[in-house]
């Protein structure tokens, strides 16, 4: 089952949300060639999108099944081995939530091997999603899930 993202970001880079708990967030990327850098290996900034993504996800979905919004405070990645073609996985972790801040971490994985690992802090947002940012989509979604967005704050 695939779920909706809600995010024009990453639904342009071939992002699809396989799971989502209200402690985890696993998501998917079919690698293309203009994902490579000059070596030829998965650039960077595409692995940091997945790891910042997947922590983010893994805290907005409350127990009550109220899904919250989110900015990035602080993500510190890690870098393991370099990764070439496939589909990356990207597993993401609450590790603790608070009442306006949650951490969380994920991994990226590449037919399961780790090959970049992330940490973060995560601001939750109060403000309503605008209108614009709500559209149909082909995917399955649960509840709440229109009402939801990850963004990252550089």
């Amino acid at each position: 089952m695939t779920l909706r993202l809600d995010s024009p970001f990453l639904e342009s880079l071939g992002v699809t949300l396989r799971e989502w708990t209200p402690a985890s967030a696993t998501l998917v990327l079919p690698l293309r060639d203009t994902m490579l850098n000059r070596s030829g290996h998965v650039q960077g900034g595409v692995l940091c999108t997945l790891l910042d993504a997947a922590a983010g996800y893994a805290g907005l979905l409350q127990p009550d099944g109220h899904v919250r919004r989110s900015v990035t405070l602080s993500l510190s990645t890690q870098f393991l081995e370099r990764a070439v073609g496939g589909e990356v996985e990207a597993l993401g972790r609450l590790d603790r939530r608070g009442r306006s801040v949650y951490f969380a971490s994920a991994s990226v994985r590449l037919d399961g091997r780790p090959i970049a690992t992330a940490s973060g802090v995560f601001k939750y947002l109060d403000e309503p999603v605008r209108a614009d940012h709500r559209r149909a989509a082909g995917a399955e979604s649960i509840p709440g899930i229109a009402a939801s967005a990850h963004l990252c704050v550089p």
